[in-house]
This record gives C-alpha cells, sequence and structure tokens, in this order.
C-alpha cells in the first residue's frame, strides 16, 4: 500500500496521463467511474441515505483522516466545509508537481455526481492553492451561496489573508454537479 501523499502525486500524475492519452473526457469519466462509483462508493451511500447528516458523517470522519485544515458549518437546509489547508493540494505544491493542470478539480469531479444523485446542487470556489469553501443545498433550494462570513463566522476560508491573491485565479461553481459549469475569475 502507497502512504497518503506518494498516493497525492501519483493520483495528480494519472489525471496528467489520462488527459494526455484520451483527453479531458476520460478524464471527466476517471472522476465519475473510478471514483464517484467505485472507491467513493461509501460516501456516496452515506449522502444519499443521510442527505446533510451523511455529509457530516462523511466528511468529519475523513478530513479528520486526511488532516486537513478545515471548518464545517451545517444546519437544516445547508452544509458547508471551508478548506483551510488541502493536505493533497498543500503536498503537490510543496514538492512543486505539476502534471495535470488543474487538480482541484477532481474533487468536483467526483462530488458532483455524487451530490447530483442525492438531489443536492454545489456552490464552491477554489483558488488553486489549497484553499476552498463548499455548500451544499437541496436542488429546489434556490438559495444563493452565503456573503463572506455569513454562515461560518471566522471560520469562512474567504475572510482569511491570502484566500485573494492577483496571481492565482479561482474556480467558481454555482449551482453545479459538473466539474465543467465553472467560470473562472
Amino acid at each position: 500500500m502507497i502512504g497518503a501523499y506518494d498516493f497525492c502525486g501519483h493520483y495528480e500524475w494519472t489525471f496528467g496521463w489520462l488527459e494526455k492519452e484520451g483527453g479531458h473526457a476520460l478524464v471527466r469519466d476517471y472522476w465519475e467511474d473510478a471514483i464517484a462509483k467505485d472507491s467513493q462508493q461509501h460516501a456516496s451511500a452515506t449522502i444519499i441515505a443521510g442527505g446533510i447528516e451523511g455529509m457530516k458523517q462523511y466528511w468529519h470522519h475523513t478530513l479528520d483522516e486526511e488532516a486537513a485544515g478545515y471548518a464545517m458549518t451545517a444546519c437544516h437546509d445547508v452544509f458547508r466545509i471551508d478548506m483551510h489547508a488541502c493536505p493533497s493540494k498543500g503536498f503537490l505544491m510543496r514538492n512543486g508537481l505539476v502534471q495535470y493542470h488543474d487538480y482541484c478539480d477532481h474533487c468536483m469531479g467526483w462530488i458532483g455526481p455524487v451530490m447530483q444523485q442525492a438531489g443536492f446542487v454545489v456552490d464552491h470556489e477554489h483558488n488553486h492553492r489549497g484553499q476552498c469553501w463548499w455548500e451544499m443545498r437541496r436542488v429546489d433550494d434556490q438559495t444563493p451561496p452565503s456573503q463572506p462570513g455569513e454562515l461560518s463566522g471566522a471560520s469562512d476560508v474567504r475572510t482569511r489573508p491570502g484566500w485573494q491573491d492577483s496571481k492565482s485565479p479561482h474556480d467558481i461553481y454555482e449551482r453545479a454537479t459538473d466539474p465543467d459549469e465553472k467560470r473562472v475569475e
């Protein structure tokens, strides 16, 4: 078995290799089939069965295991994650590993299909430096994403120094479940 950090490098290399061999469509297929439908079956089952409670259960355990710097906020109609220090992206940056142009997109690549199957949509933004936020709501809930600090207070990654950096564009998803449903600012 390879270690968690070695896995991150291999994972990222795999995305780059798949894109080189079969284009973006092959990478997307991998995210959905190999991750969402296979390696993350337990996440899908927990989230589909439990909704927001299932999200709390899955991500609390997973993000603690990964030793991520994060905060979770949940209420009856929204589940939010503020990722202050993604251990996977942090490892890639510290070691200068860049084989795939947007490693962070793989999260939406598997989480999006799971949320769609569970009846949720995602508001999400990442800055390509190991920081992001996620808000998941039922597909029929038209509530827009929260304003900075509104839902998670001081834990909101958008209020932290370093969130905005003119050298790093942000990928923004609104009511999305597809990794290509984004705009870049």
